[in-house]
C-alpha cells in the first residue's frame, strides 16, 4: 500500500467514523430524547419541528460522508472481489448493509419531502379547523414514529452488519 493510499483510508475511516456519530447519535437524540419529551408534553411541537429541519441538513450531510467514504473503504478492502460479487460472509454482510443504508435514504426523503410539508400544511389548518387539524396532526405523528423507528432499525442493522463484516 503506498503512502498516499493509506493516508486516503486514514482520512476516510476519520470522516466515515464522525459522519456515523452525528448521523447515529442524531437519530437516537430524536428518537429515544426528542420524542419522548414532546409525548410527555415538555418539548412543544414547535420546537420539535424546529429540532427536525435544524437536524435535517446535518443528516443528510452524514449520508453523503457515509456514502463517499464506505465506497472508499469498501474498494480497498482486500475482501472486495467486484460489484454484486456474493462470495463470503464479508460480501454478504456488506450487501445487507448497503440495502438498510438504502432503506434510510428512501425514508429521509419521505419524511423530508413528503411528511414534513404534509406537518407544515396541518399547521396551518389548526386556526380554521381545529378538530380536522387535530385528527391529521395523530395520523402523522403516528407516521413519524414508525419511521423514527424503523429508520433506528436500519441504523441498527448498519452497526451489526458492519461489525460482521469487520469480524470476517
Amino acid at each position: 500500500m503506498t503512502t498516499n493510499v493509506f493516508w486516503l483510508l486514514v482520512i476516510s475511516y476519520w470522516l466515515h467514523l464522525l459522519a456515523t456519530v452525528v448521523w447515529l447519535g442524531g437519530l437516537a437524540m430524536m428518537q429515544l430524547v426528542a420524542w419522548p419529551a414532546l409525548r410527555r408534553g415538555t418539548l412543544t411541537s414547535n420546537h420539535w419541528l424546529a429540532l427536525q429541519r435544524r437536524f435535517m441538513p446535518w443528516a443528510n450531510g452524514s449520508l453523503l460522508v457515509l456514502l463517499i467514504t464506505g465506497f472508499v473503504q469498501m474498494t480497498n478492502d482486500p475482501n472486495y472481489n467486484g460489484f454484486m460479487v456474493l462470495d463470503s460472509l464479508w460480501a454478504g454482510a456488506i450487501l445487507v448493509k448497503h440495502l438498510a443504508f438504502v432503506g434510510m435514504v428512501i425514508i429521509g426523503g419521505y419524511v423530508q419531502w413528503s411528511l414534513y410539508p404534509a406537518i407544515s400544511r396541518v399547521e396551518l389548518l389548526v386556526k380554521n379547523r381545529p378538530a380536522l387539524a387535530a385528527a391529521e396532526e395523530a395520523k402523522l405523528n403516528k407516521k413519524e414514529l414508525r419511521l423514527l423507528k424503523l429508520n433506528l432499525l436500519c441504523a441498527v442493522l448498519i452497526l451489526f452488519f458492519t461489525a460482521v463484516a469487520t469480524a470476517t
